[in-house]
């Protein structure tokens, strides 16, 4: 489960004084404390599940990917560094990202789950997807595929 891979992780950074690591790893677990907050208002008292926090390293990517930007932009090269180092530690809990040729096979798995044959159904098919290669592939640049593989 993730939750104890972060705990552990906070450890093992905290023993080997891996201050960049530590801090990120704090991040993550308060991002992740609020989420499950947000899920008891709801009626979840469990709190979130692996895949809503793997949705959730993902937003945390997009954002320090989006300060990196910013950073590089202004000419601040050492705080753009330091959004990179706390990426890095966020990937370590994801799985492996797939690749090309991954995208396209879990697109086909899905059109045949779903039954999708225009880019009409495209949310069944991407909703699938999310559900079961969540943080596996940037959603963002799996729509084209799922378009071509559509005829969209």
């Amino acid at each position: 489960m993730l939750r104890d891979k972060l705990n552990e992780a906070l450890k093992d950074a905290m023993r080997a004084k891996d201050m960049a690591a530590v801090s990120t790893v704090r991040l993550i677990l308060a991002k992740l404390k609020d989420q499950d907050i947000e899920a008891r208002s709801k009626g979840n008292q469990t709190g979130i599940s692996d895949a809503d926090i793997l949705v959730m390293f993902g937003g945390m990517i997009k954002q320090r990917n989006e300060s990196i930007a910013a950073f590089t932009q202004g000419g601040r090269q050492e705080l753009a560094a330091k959004e990179q180092a706390e990426i890095e530690v966020i990937r370590r809990f994801m799985p492996q990202q797939l690749d090309a040729a991954g995208v396209e096979e879990a697109v086909r798995q899905g059109i045949a789950a779903t039954g999708a044959t225009s880019v009409k159904q495209m949310g069944p098919l991407m909703a699938w997807l999310k559900a079961n290669y969540a943080g596996q592939m940037d959603f963002s640049q799996v729509a084209g595929t799922v378009k071509k593989a559509l005829g969209g």
